[in-house]
Parts: C-alpha cells; structure tokens; sequence
C-alpha cells in the first residue's frame, strides 16, 4: 500500500491532472509500480506469513471473532488502497469516472489474494465477511468521488502497545511490528470527518479541525469467548469521540512536504478522546493513541 500512496503522491502536489488525454509513460509507470509492488507482497506473505502445512481451499465463518476489529482493519485498509489507485489513474490522465471506478477496484485487487491464502490454512479459512469488509472499503472511496470527488469522511488508523499480548506473543506479536498487525487490542479504527466540506465557503469554522469516531475492543487474547473467558479476558467493545487534524488542508507548493501529508492522512493524530465501554463507562483520555 506504501507504493501506491507514494505514487499517488503526485495528483496531491499538482493543482488539476490533465485528464483531456491519457499519458502513456505515466500510465505504464503506475501499472508498473503496481505489478511490482503487488507481486512483491505476494511473494513475501508467501514465504514468511503462509509457511506452516496447508489443506484443501475452503471457507472459515470468523464473523464473530475478535470483536470484528480484524473486519475494520480490511474495511480500513482496502479503503486507502482504492484511493491510492484512483489518484493514481487521476496522476496518469484517466478521465475522472473511469479513474474513479477502476482505481477503486484496487482495495479489492489488492486484498481478495489474502484470502485466497488464508483459504489454504488448517486453523481457518478464506472468510466472506472479509471479502465484504473489502468490497465495502473499496465502495466507501468509490461513493464519496463519485459524488464530491474528494474524502470527507477519512478512514485512520492508530496503534498503542498493550499488556494483552505478552500473554499470547505467538498470536498477538512478540515485537512491536508484529504488534502493530496482529494486536487488536491496541488497534483502534476511526472515521474522521472533514466538517468544514459540509459547511459554506465563507464559515469561519477551521477548515483543519476534524471530528473522529472510533472503535476497538480489548482483553482479546482468544478469538472464542469460552477460552478468554477461562483464561480472566472479558473482551469488550470501545467507542470513541475525538478531534482530529485534517492534515490535507495543510498541502501547499511542496511535493515532498505533500507527500508526507497524503501518508500521514492514513494515520489518526494522537489527541484528547472520550472513550466508552461497557466495563468502565465513560473515560476520558488527555492524549489517546
């Protein structure tokens, strides 16, 4: 996802693609970096995370597991891969509703593989409510092109390290890297509204000030219920209320400057939060990673 961000750089650092013709060099330079970059990935799940002994394909129902923090992390990342593939297509000169539907494919492209992995293994299998998870990011980009062609509603993401998975490291991480994928405890999903899209030209309403909804759960350290519930986990859901920065309006003349926003829009800025759950209720968090 990281080359297609930074590809898809270029349409942030110019003002408006010429989408009256399409640039041959520059529609083979993302086909390119696509297909190397896919294949890359491919490759290195592969051989690093899909090595243990495989079965016959088959389907997995997980649609109750994890408190469906794994379903927000597909919905999250096929999202930003659909966008990183429309400006992509925007950056080459497609013309805008082609770029818009075809790029938007890309989250699906890009994340159906993983399953067809998955479907491969003892412990599960290929799971549908992922693939709908995926269709459903992809379409949540297509949605709001097709009709502001912008995001006003940004998916993010933010990590923060837990206790949780010291006590089941080959499941949850053992590192920090592993962590940041295989922790859902410490991850949290958010939609991050651009409130000043929805409000007139003239408001003095701060065009950078966004507003974050998010959700997490925590105490997961077993999928099944009965099996935390044994071991002293109680998993339960977190929502949260928080302000966001809409980094995008930051953009100016620097592509690299803008570069560095378009990744960083991905993330959710550390800030203030109000989180709620049933365990504690509410709970305010002077600064929420």
């Amino acid at each position: 996802m990281l080359l297609l961000l930074l590809l898809s750089r270029t349409v942030i650092a110019q003002a408006q693609p010429d989408t009256a013709s399409v640039s041959k060099p520059r529609l083979i330079a993302a086909g390119a970096t696509f297909a190397v970059g896919y294949t890359a990935v491919l490759v290195s799940l592969n051989n690093s995370w899909y090595t243990g002994e495989r079965t016959d394909f088959h389907f997995f129902n997980d649609a109750r597991e994890w408190r469906n923090v794994d379903k927000a992390g597909h919905f999250w990342g096929a999202f930003q891969q659909s966008r990183a593939g429309i400006d992509m297509l925007r950056w080459a000169g497609v013309p805008e509703q082609k770029a818009i539907l075809l790029g938007g494919l890309t989250g699906i492209l890009l994340q159906t593989p993983i399953e067809l992995f998955d479907g491969y293994q003892p412990q599960y299998g290929a799971s549908v409510s992922d693939l709908i998870a995926n269709t459903a990011g992809a379409a949540a980009v297509v949605g709001q092109q097709l009709a502001w062609h912008e995001i006003r509603l940004m998916p993010k993401f933010s990590f923060h390290k837990t206790r949780f998975a010291e006590a089941r490291p080959n499941t949850l991480g053992s590192n920090f890297q592993e962590q940041l994928l295989k922790d859902y405890n410490g991850q949290t999903y958010w939609i991050s509204a651009d409130i000043g899209a929805f409000i007139k030209a003239e408001s003095k309403y701060p065009k950078w000030l966004n507003f974050a909804v998010g959700y997490g759960a925590e105490e997961l350290v077993y999928n099944h219920t009965p099996a935390n519930e044994a071991a002293g986990f109680y998993a339960h859901r977190q929502y949260y209320l928080s302000p966001d920065l809409n980094l995008m309006h930051f953009k100016g003349r620097s592509k690299a400057l803008n570069t560095v926003l378009y990744i960083l829009s991905i993330i959710k800025i550390p800030a203030p939060a109000l989180e709620y759950n049933k365990i504690d209720g509410l709970k305010l968090h002077p600064l929420y990673f």
